[in-house]
């Protein structure tokens, strides 16, 4: 399963025009004085501030040839990038890009987008959550098997437990893929989260809050806006209390994972550092949702 979820991602890319970053004539990359951000080459719309359209004027970047942020329009038949900018990032920017413009903030946009998405996917990962309660009916059954089986390596005594273990899990409507088609669906989303913001300058131009959307935390912290510190522990706690639930688990399958969310957590902090703040936006309000509904599903359990 996983090295099919790997296939069809690499697919993806294959298939896409991803994020070009710009460069000078000595072919070095661009960046934002200000912000501390590179540059983006193929943004998808008109930049409207004047110190940004002053870099792209100075690197020879057309500008007159792109509609305004408002205008644009994510139709693939005008300007087809490949399945993945023109089916994914494309339509995203146009949703933020419309949000923003009602609510007057690109942060809020974020945080709504965000919001709206999980919505929609919420019957597949309420599904999810509830399969780890599901789980933890069944570990007193999966434990005696483990102790049955333990020493039997046969290929026969393999294939009985395997069959027992079948059985177990569809005694309990266990669907051990599940969890798999999650991350397949969150992967992909903060990629293309990621390349809308980079793509679109109505965005990464933008503030929210004491916060710039297209400045990196490490460059926020580097120019004395200690705010982003607080960015930061609120993208490892959040990240931290969206696993806890699995953390807390101490079924055989939950023990086995918990060195690999700690090791992604750390995975997850070290690179919120140099990820722009609108990104960071997205991550924690998704896992906010991600708390909130382990809430949910712990509350409904029972009844």
């Amino acid at each position: 399963m996983k090295k099919k979820i790997l296939i069809l991602s690499l697919c993806l890319f294959m298939l896409s025009g991803c994020t070009q970053v710009l460069k000078d004539s000595d072919n070095k990359t661009v960046t934002n004085d200000k912000t501390g951000q590179s540059i983006t080459e193929n943004i998808i719309c008109r930049p409207t501030d004047e110190d940004v359209i002053k870099i792209y004027e100075e690197n020879d970047v057309d500008l007159d040839k792109l509609p305004e942020c408002t205008k644009f329009n994510p139709n693939p038949t005008q300007n087809y990038e490949g399945i993945w900018t023109s089916v994914f990032v494309k339509p995203l920017a146009w949703v933020i890009i419309q949000i923003g413009s009602l609510v007057n903030n690109y942060g809020l946009a974020i945080i709504l987008t965000c919001l709206i998405i999980r919505l929609i996917l919420m019957p597949i990962t309420k599904k999810t959550a509830m399969q780890s309660e599901l789980m933890k009916k069944a570990q007193p059954e999966l434990q005696k098997l483990e102790v049955k089986y333990r020493g039997k390596e046969s290929q026969e005594d393999q294939t009985r437990k395997a069959q027992e273990m079948l059985a177990i899990y569809q005694k309990y409507k266990i669907n051990p893929i599940s969890g798999c088609l999650l991350s397949f669906i969150q992967l992909p989303l903060l990629f293309a989260f990621l390349e809308a913001i980079n793509r679109t300058p109505s965005i990464f131009e933008n503030n929210f809050l004491v916060f710039q959307m297209g400045t990196t935390p490490i460059i926020g912290i580097s120019q004395g806006n200690y705010w982003y510190i607080l960015l930061l522990a609120l993208i490892l706690l959040t990240s931290y209390f969206s696993f806890r639930k699995t953390l807390q688990d101490q079924s055989t399958q939950a023990k086995q994972m918990k060195f690999t969310i700690y090791f992604m957590l750390g995975i997850i902090f070290i690179a919120s550092f140099t990820l722009p703040t609108a990104l960071g936006l997205y991550w924690i309000t998704s896992s906010l949702f991600t708390i909130a509904q382990n809430i949910w599903v712990e509350r409904r359990k029972d009844k």
